[in-house]
Formats: C-alpha cells, sequence, structure tokens
C-alpha cells in the first residue's frame, strides 16, 4: 500500500512541475509557478526520505513494511 501511495505523490510532483512550465509560459506569472515547483521538491524529498537506506541498509518503507507483516 505503501508503495501505491509514494508511486502517486511521484506523479503528483512530475504533474506539479509540468504544470507550473505551462501556467509560467502561459501567463508569465511567477509567484504561483514557483510555489508549485517548491511542492514538488518537498514531495520528492519525502519519497527520498522513504526510499533512501540508511546505515543500517534498511530503509524506513522496509521496516514500515516488515512492521505491518508482524
Amino acid at each position: 500500500m505503501l508503495d501505491l501511495v509514494l508511486s502517486i505523490t511521484m506523479l503528483a510532483a512530475f504533474l506539479l512541475i509540468a504544470g507550473a512550465f505551462f501556467m509560467w509560459r502561459r501567463t508569465g506569472e511567477a509567484k504561483k509557478p514557483v510555489l508549485m515547483v517548491v511542492l514538488a521538491l518537498i514531495a520528492f524529498l519525502n519519497v527520498l526520505l522513504w526510499t533512501v537506506p540508511v546505515a543500517d541498509g534498511t530503509s524506513p518503507i522496509d521496516q514500515a513494511e516488515a512492521a505491518e507483516a508482524q
């Protein structure tokens, strides 16, 4: 289930970046597109925090799945 959530988060981040680019090109406005890119970066960082392994070689998503299996 967590894999699905992380996948949807990544898809939303890519769509936010694409939408920010098209909004910037269409309107010339800078504030809203920049905020959309910042939100996308936050989403990317959250996915990285869940998937990148720590010093012992396990990632938080692996630990969460192991706890769910017990």
